[in-house]
């Protein structure tokens, strides 16, 4: 065996700088980590009342083997509990979704520059 010598070339490390912080606030670091504000809980929390409320309304006595219940299909139990639950249930999708509107920044008379978000 012929031992041969191998050069290597290393390429130069350079040192990374620390990236800097720059002087104008950044909007993305002062938002909320969590996709939901305070107000979209609000509407979920009031949908779900709904459709609680909406069940409730559907509850009562049963028919038993001796005797039948007219009560049943009562207008309470047949019509109004299912609209209330199912209101609670299709406004759910509107609290998911709902996102607050960000006042845009107002730029001075006799500027020039275009303000970007």
């Amino acid at each position: 065996m012929v031992a041969t010598k191998c050069n290597f070339i290393m390429a130069k490390q350079t040192a990374k700088k620390p990236v800097q912080p720059s002087k104008a606030p950044n909007r993305s670091m002062s938002k909320s980590i969590f996709p939901l504000d305070k107000i979209n809980f609000i509407m979920i929390a009031c949908s779900l009342a709904l459709i609680v409320i909406g069940f409730l309304l559907m509850t009562g006595s049963a028919n038993t083997g001796d005797t039948f219940n007219n009560d049943i299909f009562s207008t309470r139990r047949v019509v109004l509990g299912p609209l209330v639950a199912l209101a609670g249930f299709v406004l759910m999708v509107p609290a998911i979704m709902y996102k607050k509107k960000v006042a845009k920044p107002q730029v001075e008379e006799g500027e020039d520059t275009i303000v970007k978000e």
